[in-house]
């Protein structure tokens, strides 16, 4: 039995971690929030321990009180409220803690390298991140790359704790319609969070981690995929291709889902957000290729494959 904290633990990738965790009941499990709450940590079956992000004394004595071996970082990286996030902090305060050996630091998607600071906001604080993780000499960690989440295209319909952050990209399911970025014939690494947690709390039980952790749901193109919903609805979807030209320039073409995130987003935000990751999938930043993927380690986790997401949330 390991007992594990997971930071950011209350929603979105955290909180499925959190459940896959408490899933398998071979773990002691907490959630670090800024604040408590137990009325959550009621609802969730874990303890919410509120802790100081931006003091690494204050994590740390936390992490030892409560003899935290690994910690699993789902912190979102990006700024919130003009507050960067505090990930450099929780790497080393887990790199000093007496008590903690394993870390997973927050990444969930591609790797991500200084050239690519500027991109999104998010990349910087990732990179920085990184650096800081090579210089820990006491804890042993990894990051988990697996490509796009695949959760958004079957919200609500197929449970997923990203509700909070709704996203129409590429493919608008409820509307029938889809602006398919580039050519639409790169493949593309998905992956569903729940899956992605499992990964997490198998992992667990290795002996030895890589820096890097690869793991996938499925591979298709944008193609593929629009198909695979064209079958499962049986309906024809209005389709347009936005062009490498066009997305370079920030611009994609707007969907009918895309207009209620403006009351969380502008436009002008939404449609460059939906023209990088555009870009990245058309020059195959998404067709995650390496060495290993841990699904060949943890043949015990099955995930899902778009066509069964898309089944379970779309087929009449």
């Amino acid at each position: 039995m390991t007992i594990v904290a997971v930071a950011g633990g209350t929603g979105n990738i955290g909180l499925a971690i959190v459940e896959a965790l408490l899933a398998t009941g071979k773990h002691t499990v907490y959630i670090l929030s800024r604040t408590a709450n137990p009325a959550l940590s009621a609802t969730i079956g874990a303890p919410i321990l509120a802790v100081d992000y931006s003091s690494v004394d204050a994590l740390i004595t936390v992490l030892e009180a409560h003899q935290i071996h690994t910690v699993i970082s789902g912190i979102a990286m990006h700024s919130i409220d003009g507050t960067r996030p505090h990930e450099v902090e929780l790497i080393r305060a887990a790199d000093k803690s007496k008590t903690t050996k394993r870390l997973v630091s927050s990444e969930w998607g591609t790797p991500m390298k200084e050239s690519d600071i500027g991109a999104i906001p998010s990349i910087q604080y990732k990179v920085e991140a990184q650096k800081e993780l090579e210089k820990t000499t006491d804890v042993e960690w990894t990051v988990f790359h697996n490509g796009f989440l695949m959760d958004y295209w079957g919200i609500p319909r197929v449970k997923s704790n990203m509700v909070r952050t709704p996203l129409v990209y590429w493919v608008d399911v409820a509307n029938d319609a889809a602006a398919i970025p580039g050519s639409g014939q790169v493949k593309g690494v998905f992956t569903h969070t729940t899956d992605v947690a499992r990964f997490v709390a198998a992992s667990l039980e290795l002996e030895e981690w890589e820096r890097e952790t690869y793991v996938y749901g499925d591979r298709v193109t944008w193609n593929e995929f629009l198909a695979l919903v064209e079958g499962v609805k049986r309906t024809k979807f209005t389709v347009t291709y936005d062009s490498v030209e066009k997305l370079k320039k920030g611009e994609t073409t707007e969907l009918p889902g895309q207009v209620p995130l403006y009351q969380f987003m502008p436009k002008v935000v939404v449609q460059n957000y939906g023209a990088i990751f555009g870009l990245w999938f058309e020059n195959g930043t998404f067709d995650l290729k390496p060495e290993k993927f841990l699904n060949e380690t943890l043949p015990e986790v099955q995930p899902m494959t778009v066509k069964e997401m898309l089944e379970k949330a779309w087929k009449k």
